[in-house]
Parts: structure tokens; sequence; C-alpha cells
């Protein structure tokens, strides 16, 4: 057998372009601080408030939306830097049972809203995170959360979509204003990041 000829690939400098990716991180969060510093803050203070009062925080979203959400519930359960007790946290993304039966019973749609209209009350939050903001299982969320009177923190990106369009004013919205879907998703871990740590500030009186 012949050996197969191989085309000749252009040669690239892989160490400028894992610098850029850098960069570009870099630069995607120092351009949406001063945005979301404040709304970021604001949830920090709702989701602490409904903790306290007994409360409990349900997180869901797509992809690496859903590894988000699990990652987030998992610091809140177990602990972000600090010793502290287990903080009420329930990720939607994780019983297959569910997710299989609702998706194949009903519609794929509705496997994150029919668990919040079965574990969600009032004084819950609903942590709903979509890059593009138009994920329809993460919209029908948040509208089951509404029917719930729960506290809902939406982390978005781009121009906020669909999601942006049906937010309530006591609602808050976490949008990241940029176009490209991984820098969306670096600067949503920095956000739970920050939730994680304002918590713990709030809860501990950690200063730094």
């Amino acid at each position: 057998m012949a050996a197969q000829s191989h085309p000749e690939v252009e040669p690239m400098d892989l160490i400028a372009r894992v610098a850029q990716h850098f960069e570009d991180s870099v630069q995607t969060k120092l351009q949406a601080v001063e945005a979301l510093a404040p709304p970021i803050a604001a949830a920090i203070e709702t989701l602490t408030s409904g903790l306290i009062d007994g409360g409990k925080i349900l997180v869901c979203g797509n992809g690496g939306s859903a590894a988000d959400a699990q990652h987030f519930a998992a610091e809140l359960i177990g602990r972000f830097e600090a010793e502290r007790q287990e903080l009420a946290a329930i990720a939607l993304t994780t019983d297959s049972s569910i997710l299989t039966a609702v998706a194949n019973d009903y519609s794929f749609n509705q496997i994150f809203s029919r668990q919040v209209r079965g574990l969600g009350h009032a004084g819950d939050a609903l942590v709903a995170i979509s890059t593009s903001g138009n994920s329809t299982n993460v919209i029908e969320a948040i509208r089951a959360a509404h029917e719930q009177e729960m506290s809902v923190i939406a982390l978005t990106g781009r121009d906020g979509g669909r999601i942006g369009e049906m937010l309530r004013d006591s609602d808050i919205h976490l949008c990241v204003p940029v176009e490209r879907t991984a820098r969306i998703q670096e600067t949503h871990l920095l956000i739970l990041h920050c939730l994680c740590d304002g918590i713990d500030a709030l809860l501990l009186g950690v200063e730094s």
C-alpha cells in the first residue's frame, strides 16, 4: 500500500495563540466589572438573605452552564474557601431519572421548570444560566420561579436574549456583554465565585 501524503500544515505560533486567549479573557472581565459589580453585589445580598431565612438555591443551565450549575451548588453544599455550615443548594441538572422522564413524557423544555415547581417555594432563589439568553428550558424555569414567587438571578451573555426581555424589575440580570461563548462562560464562572465569596463574607463576617 502506498504511503498516504498529508497536506502541508501552515506553521502556527501556539504560544501566541494561547497568550491571546489569556489576554482576551482578562480584557472581557475588566470591561465587564463596572457594569456587573453592582448587580453581583445585589445578588449576593438576595441569596444570603434567602439562605438566612431558611430558603434554598436552585440552579440550572445546559452544557457548560450545567457544569457551572453543579460547580456552584457543590461549593455551597461543600465549601468555597472558608469552613462554614452547609448551605441549601440544588443543581437541577444532575438527576438522570428526572431529566429523562420529563424529557420523554413531556418535553425537554420542561426538565427544569417541573423541578422548580416541585421543589421551589417563595423565599427560594433560582440561579438560571444561559450564555445566549435563549435556552428555552431555562426560560421555562424562570417562568416557573415567577409563579412560585421565587427570586431570580439570571446569568446570560451577548444582549441577554429572550431571558433579558422577560425578567421582572425584581429579578437580577448578570449579562456578560460579549459575543464569544468561551469568554461568557469564563466570566460566568468568575461571577459564581464572586457569589460564593460574597455569601461567605456576609455569613461569616470575612473582611478579606
